[in-house]
């Protein structure tokens, strides 16, 4: 069944992005139908966890409610206290019990697939990192919901992909496509979802080949979900406005203060797993339980730091939380993170990146504000336009961030300053990133490297290498077997092209076929000619890429093939041997590699 499904799908057109299109379609549903199931299971585990369990209520946006059931329960400190811990001892149980791979945030699990195992993850992964990330986001983990939706995402594009054996440049962008449906379903950001899913792949640039099935996956599995849930942004914003050119110099010491908190964030992040969390002399399974407790600890000081904060980020657009606050959750919220994704902790970065983002754009406007109250007129814009630029510059995808931060608030009257700050904060964080799977550039990533050897064989022709003097003597077709002995005995050639008496090439003659008649004592032997011998002359033009050539010169398994004239493919102008193809390859690598420096 799967195989008929797989041969008519593919019959479909020869054009590839109809292909595609129709795949992104597909995996667009099952990411949508996966992403309703993951917030849906989350918002009922976080209210059991939180409401009904400890009697304390998470601050929720708009967006984001689904339940509003009102329960009796009396606060329980000591629980709120120890959720995170036990989340963390569940979480890790599941995660390295079934499937370790989905231990961390999530993106670079699926960076890691699309740049070093051919688009392969295990069929049990979406599942296992579903039920994970839910334990430890209900519990109050301080972690996103981005990493663990596209690894499902991807998961299932992965399987898809693996059921129809389907090749792996195609399962690459299936994978692609359900990263990019689970970002655009659970953000309500299909635009965001699309790019943000073919830009983070790199440091400095972009998988554009991904972009048709990536935009239908994102756009359908936003209408699966929004179809279930409404499309009510997550944020609710008053209208922002800028008045002022003048206000772009505090939106540029945003940009600036951004990328010093950046790459504190990251080294933080990445020390804590490192060189605390991965040398605990214990069983893995218990390790996200310690940094759940870290968790707890942490939300003695403010509570504000459980879960992904995004209540937290709703009452600072609305200036409901004050400078001194915001100025803590900064730091806090960067260790809270650290505890939860670092131990092991199945959980994302994005929603705590907006998180740290948008207390940093808060302090910087509420400053800006009592210095300039007549030029800042609306603090609170600096909150939205923080939430981007900081995730811009810890994850290296700037026009990802702003269009789902512009999509999950419908702020896009300040697109002007998001850019400019997610520019500057890009800029100086471009040497780090939070995800350690992250390739520089296509040249970079092992899934493009066939890429890039063919692009440097198609740019070069092969009258670039072709040397006049290098000529093997050709043989007439009428020449004896006989006769030809003189000529081998006398050459060191392997190969010879064969021509009729007005010069045209009609054939090719290898030694190899030779061989077997030079010393045959037979009635034949001086009645072969050489014109029987030969096989159909296989031939190179001056204008043919280096690519044809090499392609050639493989199917045929000659060492040397004649080159014709462009306007008389019978006229033979000399022979161009293999290991000219080698030299000039290796000398164009060299090129490439001295000026990129």
């Amino acid at each position: 069944m799967l195989e008929r499904l797989s041969a008519f799908i593919l019959g479909l057109g020869s054009e590839r992005a109809l292909r595609l299109m129709f795949f992104g379609l597909i995996v667009g549903i099952v990411s949508g139908i996966g992403a309703s199931l993951f917030f849906f299971v989350l918002s009922w585990g976080k209210f059991l966890a939180f409401d009904v369990l400890a009697g304390f209520s998470l601050p929720e946006p708009p967006g984001e409610r689904i339940i509003f059931m009102n329960v009796e329960s009396s606060a329980k400190p000591w629980l709120l206290f120890l959720l995170p811990a036990i989340g963390g001892l569940l979480s890790g149980w599941i995660v390295y019990t079934f499937a370790p791979e989905t231990e961390g945030h999530g993106i670079d699990a699926m960076l890691d697939a699309f740049h070093n195992k051919r688009g392969q993850i295990r069929g049990r992964v979406p599942l296992v990192k579903g039920l994970a990330s839910i334990v430890t986001l209900a519990t109050g983990g301080s972690a996103g919901r981005e990493g663990p939706i596209a690894q499902i995402g991807a998961g299932f594009g992965s399987w898809i992909g693996r059921v129809l054996e389907m090749s792996p440049r195609e399962r690459r962008l299936l994978l692609l496509a359900g990263t990019a449906g689970g970002l655009g379903a659970i953000f309500r950001a299909p635009l965001g979802g699309a790019i943000t899913s073919i830009e983070i792949l790199y440091r400095e640039d972009f998988e554009s080949e991904g972009i048709i099935p990536c935009v239908i996956s994102s756009v359908t599995a936003y209408t699966v979900f929004t179809y279930l849930f409404g499309n009510q942004p997550i944020f609710e914003v008053p209208p922002f406005k800028i008045l002022s050119p003048k206000e772009l110099a505090s939106f540029t010491i945003l940009g600036l203060l951004c990328a010093p908190l950046g790459i504190l964030y990251i080294k933080l992040f990445y020390g804590c797993r490192n060189r605390i969390f991965k040398k605990i002399p214990i069983r893995p399974h218990f390790i996200p339980a310690i940094g759940g407790f870290g968790v707890g600890i942490l939300s003695l000081i403010s509570p504000n730091v459980l879960g992904g904060g995004y209540g937290v980020i709703q009452s600072a657009l609305l200036g409901h939380l004050s400078l001194e606050l915001m100025a803590v959750l900064i730091f806090l919220k960067m260790l809270a993170t650290s505890f939860t994704i670092g131990s092991g902790g199945s959980g994302g970065v994005f929603g705590p990146s907006l998180f740290i983002g948008g207390m940093i754009g808060g302090v910087v406007g509420k400053v800006a504000h009592m210095i300039a109250p007549g030029v800042v007129v609306c603090p609170e814009a600096y909150v939205l336009v923080g939430m981007a630029s900081f995730f811009a510059g810890v994850a290296s995808a700037p026009v990802g961030a702003l269009l789902m931060v512009s999509e999950m608030t419908e702020g896009y009257s300040l697109l002007p300053p998001l850019m400019l700050v997610s520019c500057i904060a890009l800029i100086l964080t471009r040497k780090w990133s939070i995800y350690e799977k992250q390739a520089k550039n296509k040249f970079d990533s092992p899934a493009h490297a066939a890429d890039a050897t063919i692009n440097v064989l198609r740019s070069m022709q092969v009258k670039s290498v072709f040397n006049p003097e290098s000529y093997s003597v050709p043989l007439p077709e009428d020449l004896k077997l006989k006769d030809l002995v003189n000529v081998v005995a006398h050459s060191n050639e392997t190969f010879y092209p064969v021509v009729n008496a007005n010069y045209e090439l009609v054939g090719i003659l290898s030694l190899s076929v030779i061989r077997k008649y030079l010393f045959e004592s037979s009635p034949l032997y001086d009645l072969v000619v050489v014109g029987e011998l030969a096989s159909k002359p296989i031939t190179l033009t001056l204008n043919d890429d280096i690519y044809t050539a090499l392609t050639k010169f493989v199917d045929s398994g000659y060492g040397e093939l004649p080159v014709v004239d462009t306007q008389d493919r019978k006229r033979m102008v000399g022979v161009l041997k293999i290991e000219a193809i080698f030299s000039a390859y290796r000398e164009e690598i060299a090129r490439l590699r001295e000026e990129a420096g």
